[in-house]
C-alpha cells in the first residue's frame, strides 16, 4: 500500500465558513507529489490565517480551485494510507479524501502517544513535533510542502521507534 502525507493551509479554522489556500501530498521517499495553491470560492480575505502561513489573496487570485484539484488528490490518495497531523482538521476542508484513502493515520495522536502527553485540550503543535525528531525545515513553516515533509519526518521517527525491541 502507497503511504502519502498530505498538509493544507487554509483561511481558518472552521470548514463550515473558511476554506483552502493551499493543498500538498508528498510519497513515501519524500516527493512532492501534489503542491499548488488553492483560489477559494467565497473567501476574500483572511488576515489571522495569512499573518500565520504568508498566503495572501493576491497570491491565489490565478490558482486553481479545490474542484479543479480534487479529481487528481483522490487519484493518488486512493487505496493509500494518508497520514495527516491533525487529520480532523484537514479532513475538516477534505471529507472526500477520507472516504478515498483505504487508511487515515493522524500523525499528531501518534506522537502524543509516543511522548506519552494526551491532552485533549492541547496538542504538540507540527513544529514541536518536527523538532523533537531532528527535522530540517526545507522552507517556511506553516506552507503545505513544508508541513507534509515534516509530518513524514515525525510518522518514520515513530515508526522505528516501533520497531525497536
Amino acid at each position: 500500500m502507497n503511504t502519502f502525507y498530505l498538509d493544507t493551509e487554509t483561511t481558518g479554522l472552521h470548514p463550515a465558513t473558511d476554506e483552502l489556500v493551499e493543498i500538498a501530498v508528498v510519497d513515501d521517499a519524500g516527493n512532492i507529489v501534489l503542491d499548488t495553491l488553492l483560489r477559494p470560492a467565497e473567501s476574500t480575505a483572511w488576515p489571522d490565517a495569512q499573518r500565520i502561513h504568508g498566503i495572501s489573496p493576491d497570491d491565489v487570485a490565478m490558482a486553481p480551485t479545490r474542484e479543479d484539484v480534487l479529481p487528481e488528490l483522490l487519484a493518488l490518495v486512493t487505496g493509500a494510507r494518508l497520514v495527516i497531523y491533525n487529520a480532523d482538521f484537514d479532513l475538516g476542508f477534505l471529507p472526500e479524501v477520507a472516504t478515498a484513502a483505504d487508511q487515515v493515520s493522524c500523525c499528531m495522536l501518534d506522537f502524543a502517544e509516543h511522548i506519552g502527553d494526551w491532552n485533549d485540550y492541547r496538542w504538540h503543535k507540527l513544529d514541536s513535533a518536527a523538532n523533537y525528531v531532528g527535522f530540517h525545515w526545507p522552507g517556511s513553516k506553516h506552507r503545505a510542502a513544508a508541513d507534509a515533509l515534516a509530518c513524514r519526518a515525525v510518522w518514520q521517527y515513530l515508526r522505528r521507534q516501533d520497531d525497536q525491541p
